[in-house]
């Protein structure tokens, strides 16, 4: 493996290949598969050459779910300002700029995901605009707000669900998740869901059950 810090994008070329989603396979992806240096390296390896554990080099189910009912449901995004949260791969991302959304913007604290999200929008032919940076805590201008796969802890879910309500105020808002035991657990309506196959690796299961839900602020009138 070369070092990241000089050289984001040859890095992420290096070490992944390209391949697409089970889900999505319409998009193409720079992903870490078995055969990918990247796939074997240890957290301890990554450490020492100062990068994050690479949750970009995944396609990871509530990403695919999203993806897949957006191209399915293109109507949800045509002429919007799409913003994807925790984009990782941006495979979200990419869907939405693919089915005529008028813009579409990736966020993620990890400068990483957001250059294999650039790498992977080059790849689809589209343009995503990057937003580095913790968006908690503040009101993103955007028509649709997606993101997955984010409930994968107590402390997280704790301090990422009241910021997505609390942005259902002003843009409609997405959450998908794939069975994660920090999931919102009140009401909330259901826009798909479905059975998506996963690694051993990195799930410890061959499938998850998940669901895309729209959220919305429950104390608002209807």
């Amino acid at each position: 493996m070369s070092t990241p810090l000089s050289d984001p994008a040859g890095f992420i070329r290096d070490n992944t290949a390209i391949a697409q989603a089970t889900l999505v396979p319409e998009i193409s992806l720079h992903l870490a598969t078995e055969i990918t240096p990247i796939w074997q390296a240890s957290e301890v390896y990554l450490e020492q050459i100062g990068i994050e554990p690479p949750f970009w080099a995944f396609a990871w189910p509530g990403s695919q779910l999203i993806a897949r009912f957006i191209l399915d449901n293109p109507g949800h995004v045509r002429g919007r300002r799409v913003l994807d949260v925790a984009c990782g791969c941006g495979l979200a991302a990419i869907a939405a700029a693919l089915s005529g959304a008028s813009d579409v913007q990736a966020n993620d604290i990890d400068p990483m995901a957001l250059e294999a999200t650039d790498l992977n929008a080059r790849l689809n032919s589209v343009t995503i605009a990057p937003v580095p940076g913790d968006l908690i805590g503040t009101l993103p201008d955007c028509d649709l707000l997606v993101i997955g796969d984010v409930c994968y802890n107590e402390a997280m879910a704790a301090r990422i669900v009241p910021w997505l309500l609390e942005c259902s105020k002003t843009c409609e808002v997405w959450l998908c998740d794939p069975g994660r035991h920090y999931a919102p657990s009140m009401p909330l309506e259901v826009l798909t869901r479905q059975t998506v196959p996963v690694t051993q690796e990195l799930e410890s299961a061959d499938q998850r059950a998940t669901t895309l839900f729209r959220l919305r602020d429950i104390s608002a009138p209807d």
